[in-house]
């Protein structure tokens, strides 16, 4: 190492270089309300056990699994497949709510029924279509799947309030 004195243009230039290359600490998270922390934390840990589950699917389809592949089953590949897609996509819903809720003008009250709304819904919707897909007759789904009227209405009462209450 060298004594000799860096320059100005030289310490800028390395002042640039640490700043380019050090790593970027996480936003904090006291500032964060309960509800982003939970549907951040639930989107997340939900999509990734949807993902799963279409892995799960797939291998089922690779194998040949009869239980999944059967001619007669075509009634609960459907409702399994409809099942991950659905729990995929709402746990993608989860977490943009999370990133929403700095951006809308929602009350305490207001904001408590989405996140539960929207919570029931990605239970329920994707929850419907598994149940109603495990046990099939003939070719209707199982009793299972009267949970999914119930979680259409509830995601529809969530996105409603937020959408009302997001700012121009």
């Amino acid at each position: 190492m060298s004594n000799q004195k860096l320059t100005r243009r030289e310490r800028s230039e390395q002042a640039a270089q640490q700043a380019r290359t050090a790593p970027v600490p996480p936003a904090s998270n006291n500032s964060a309300t309960p509800e982003e922390r939970r549907h951040f934390k639930f989107g997340w840990w939900s999509l990734f056990v949807f993902v799963c589950l279409g892995i799960t699917l797939e291998m089922m389809l690779a194998f040949r699994v009869g239980w999944y592949m059967d001619v007669d089953n075509d009634t609960r590949r459907l409702m399994l497949r409809l099942g991950h897609a659905h729990g995929t996509l709402l746990s993608l819903v989860n977490i943009a709510f999370a990133t929403t809720l700095t951006r809308v003008t929602l009350s305490a009250t207001n904001r408590l029924w989405a996140s539960r709304f929207l919570t029931a819904a990605t239970l329920l919707i994707p929850g419907g279509f598994i149940l109603g897909g495990l046990q099939i007759h003939n070719a209707d789904p199982g009793l299972g799947i009267i949970l999914l009227p119930a979680g259409a209405v509830l995601l529809l009462f969530g996105l409603y309030n937020t959408a009302r209450h997001t700012s121009r």
